[in-house]
């Protein structure tokens, strides 16, 4: 009823938004007098106000038509390799014979569209032979294409890999993480061809008894009913998804913005003031951001209450007790992340991350003991939060060079990079995963010491199982 309701109150602010839009045409337009004046631009921006406020954001493109390589633009088209009914498998085919890594980047499926990771794409695609997953908003997938859970992720993952081949590298954004080391476990325990020669993830929930968010404590404090009571809801009879089950986007959006509700209010407030003073390059920034954060789908209720189960208040994969559901048998298999021993392992973490903090991607480490030392990498930036990982200054500058460097550690026989664009962007190397410096128990030590509070509420949360036979000696202790 709720989503039947909003989109109610969509339509009914729709003669609003229309006199918005048409009174800020007006009082912008440069033929109009009024438009150079303090008045008109406070009209203006008032009216720019309401229209924004009350839209609802649409999917973007992604707008990559060229890239730069070697200090020539090379034309960029998007091309549709894979199309399933929840996801669309996209190459980013470059105009270039350039024979680069293939990198498949697995996009998170949790409110926002694949379209959130541009930034990503962007600084990856001069070197990169570049893939992603493009999720699809739920509430247009028919119901007759099935349900799609955690299990099916995975699945999709698998199918996506297997496509592209053995020469493949994986880079998980976030909530991905985990459905990513499971497929790649899955993989290495059927000894399947196609194992990705990488695996990067980054900021994502592997373990999250390590330390605490208000993302975890949420999950851990609520029972799984909360979550289908509370966030569940039917799509309405008009959409192409009709009665299926979905956690909704603007539900999600509610979420994403109360966790930084004083940032988004004082950014809006700047918005405002930027408009009435017309510094046009930081509104037009304002909005190149918010455009992207305010477009939300909805997502499969099925997916959204297994990965909560699974990943935040079971931890099966941390506590080596995941099962994958195979489609075609409908078996229960074992995920085991000690049987990877070709895949490198790169994980990457943001010193003021607030979604997945500090040691909860490292734990992959700890799961992927079977792994030589020689093929374990870690990175570790500071004064950078979550949306920086992967987007932003610090992304282009330290983050990507070193996933670029592991890449192309582990596939040597490729085009070599060019000089001018090492100069631009020069190549750095990730530290060697070091169980002593970047360990759980280090991390735990670390909590320990900076942040007493947080160590005594994961302490108190974390049940060391010693007489599980899966259990590894290396498990946060």
């Amino acid at each position: 009823m709720l989503y039947h309701l909003y989109d109610l109150q969509h339509a009914m602010l729709t003669p609003m938004r229309l006199q918005a839009e048409l009174t800020q045409s007006l009082f912008r337009n440069p033929l109009n007098p009024a438009s150079y004046t303090h008045m008109g631009r406070f009209i203006s921006a008032t009216a720019e106000m309401m229209e924004r406020n009350s839209r609802r954001f649409g999917k973007p493109e992604f707008g990559l038509h060229y890239t730069n390589i070697n200090g020539k633009k090379v034309e960029v088209e998007e091309e549709v390799i894979l199309e399933k009914p929840f996801c669309r498998l996209l190459n980013f085919k470059r105009d270039t014979k350039r024979n680069d890594p293939k990198v498949l980047i697995a996009a998170p499926m949790s409110g926002h569209y694949a379209t959130l990771l541009r930034g990503t794409v962007k600084a990856l695609l001069p070197h990169h032979n570049v893939f992603i997953t493009d999720w699809e908003d739920t509430r247009q997938v028919p119901k007759k294409a099935g349900p799609f859970d955690l299990d099916s992720y995975i699945t999709y993952l698998r199918e996506f890999m297997s496509l592209l081949g053995p020469d493949v590298h994986i880079i998980a954004v976030c909530q991905p993480a985990v459905p990513v080391l499971a497929a790649v476990s899955l993989m290495a325990t059927e000894n399947d061809p196609n194992q990705p020669l990488s695996m990067t993830l980054m900021g994502g929930p592997i373990d999250t008894r390590v330390s605490k968010t208000e993302v975890t404590e949420l999950a851990e404090t609520r029972p799984l009913s909360w979550f289908e009571q509370m966030v569940v809801m039917d799509v309405p009879f008009y959409y192409p998804g009709a009665h299926r089950k979905v956690y909704p986007g603007f539900m999600q959006l509610s979420g994403f913005m109360s966790m930084n509700l004083d940032r988004h209010v004082g950014s809006y407030m700047g918005f405002y003031h930027h408009l009435i003073s017309g510094d046009g390059d930081s509104a037009a920034a304002h909005r190149k951001f918010y455009n992207e954060y305010l477009s939300v789908m909805d997502i499969p209720a099925e997916f959204y209450l297994q990965t909560v189960k699974t990943v935040f208040q079971t931890h099966d994969l941390p506590k080596f007790q995941m099962q994958w559901k195979d489609p075609l048998s409908g078996k229960s298999v074992p995920v085991r992340p000690q049987d990877i021993r070709h895949t490198a392992l790169l994980t990457i973490e943001g010193e003021k991350d607030d979604i997945s903090a500090r040691g909860q991607t490292t734990a992959a480490h700890e799961l992927c003991y079977g792994l030589s030392q020689h093929k374990q990498f870690h990175h570790f930036q500071m004064d950078c939060g979550h949306y920086g990982i992967f987007n932003g200054r610090r992304w282009r500058e330290q983050i990507m060079p070193r996933i670029r460097h592991v890449i192309r550690s582990v596939d040597p026989d490729k085009d070599p990079i060019p000089k001018a664009d090492l100069k631009r962007t020069p190549d750095l190397a990730p530290e060697r995963f070091n169980r002593d410096k970047h360990g759980i128990a280090a991390i735990r030590r670390w909590l320990k010491e900076e942040r007493p509070q947080s160590y005594k509420e994961t302490a108190a949360t974390y049940k060391r199982e010693k007489n599980h036979p899966n259990v590894h000696k290396g498990e946060l202790v």
